[in-house]
């Protein structure tokens, strides 16, 4: 499996960290950047491009998965999650990297590298990279939802019970 990776200077020591990890543990690395520490350098730069990089190979039917690293992880899951196709998810423990996958289908995976050592991050990498997803039909209704809003920007119908009102 192919994982694409993008970072900014906050990530880069976790980044180059798992580039050697994944090697390890079969999978193929694309490192997206940045390749030198610059503290001004700008996270969707290397983010958007590693989530493309997921996006397009998903397209063609490969079942590539992405990690962008920053410093809280929530701007970089922000610009991964503006690529068409790309469910990115903010993973700070193992359930939430286990959960990604199984309920959300997440093709991302965001982490702090100022929020957890370089230990627990790659054992939360590890779980998200090796759980599957469900294919529970209450989660692929959702994520269906969400993928046709993706497109069509139409929201999807209320429940029934939403249109009841708080009385019913």
């Amino acid at each position: 499996m192919r994982v694409h990776i993008g970072s900014d200077h906050a990530g880069l020591e976790l980044k180059d960290h798992l580039l050697n990890w994944l090697v390890d543990n079969g999978y193929e690395a694309v490192d997206h950047g940045p390749f030198v520490y610059d503290a001004l350098d700008d996270y969707p730069v290397f983010c958007l491009r590693a989530a493309e990089g997921v996006a397009a190979e998903r397209a063609e039917g490969l079942d590539s998965l992405g990690i962008v690293i920053g410093g809280s992880g929530n701007g970089e899951q922000m610009a991964a999650n503006k690529v068409i196709g790309i469910r990115a998810a903010l993973v700070w423990n193992d359930d939430t990297a286990a959960l990604a996958r199984d309920h959300n289908d997440a093709n991302v995976i965001s982490v702090g590298g100022r929020q957890h050592t370089i230990e627990e991050m790659t054992r939360f990498i590890g779980i998200f990279l090796q759980a599957p997803f469900s294919g529970d039909e209450r989660h692929v209704r959702r994520i269906g939802q969400m993928s046709e809003y993706e497109v069509t920007r139409e929201l999807p119908a209320l429940p029934e019970s939403a249109l009841r009102g708080p009385e019913a």
